[in-house]
């Protein structure tokens, strides 16, 4: 994990403190799993989200080696 340090308004620290208590979680916790909801609605990290981008009728995966030691 890695510690950061973040600004919040007076009614963003509230609401945060609020749900921490009702859940007994900490702030941090509490944080990460809202982090890791929108990551999920947005494919933020998800392989899906990049699949296609670099496709190309002649290239392929199991040619890797024609493509990277191609002679000029």
């Amino acid at each position: 994990m890695h510690r950061t340090q973040i600004l919040l308004e007076e009614k963003q620290y509230e609401f945060l403190k609020k749900l921490s208590r009702e859940k007994a979680k900490s702030i941090s916790q509490v944080l990460r799993e809202i982090i890791e909801s929108y990551s999920k609605k947005s494919n933020i990290y998800s392989f899906s989200s990049i699949a296609g981008i670099a496709e190309d009728a002649e290239a392929y995966g199991k040619d890797h080696d024609k493509w990277l030691y191609k002679k000029k």
